[in-house]
């Protein structure tokens, strides 16, 4: 006969705090992105679209990165959803504007 003490199995390990989705994050750099795209054009009107026509595969290699972004600040963030949002607002309008600072020579 061995001497075993029984134990409770727990079935989930999880920390509570862990999030479940990265979809927030994700869909936050999405919008995130298309809101950076719309502020040259409401700054610089029409003209910006010749602009841009020309230069699209730039700004086109800029979603991925803001949706990768967005989900990286989620599962950092652990939650904080309004904070998420802000911050990855900020650095991907910060990226767009050095691309498009780069590009047009400013």
């Amino acid at each position: 006969m061995q001497n075993v003490t029984p134990m409770l199995t727990r079935k989930d390990d999880r920390p509570p705090e862990e999030p479940r989705s990265s979809l927030p994050g994700g869909v936050i750099g999405f919008l995130a992105y298309w809101c950076a795209l719309a502020i040259p054009f409401l700054l610089y009107g029409s003209n910006t679209l010749f602009f841009v026509l020309y230069t699209w595969p730039f700004f086109l290699a800029l979603l991925p990165v803001s949706v990768v972004t967005g989900i990286a600040l989620s599962l950092v963030m652990r939650g904080h959803l309004f904070w998420c949002a802000v911050i990855t607002a900020v650095m991907v309008i910060c990226l767009f504007w050095l691309l498009f600072s780069y590009l047009s020579g400013w």
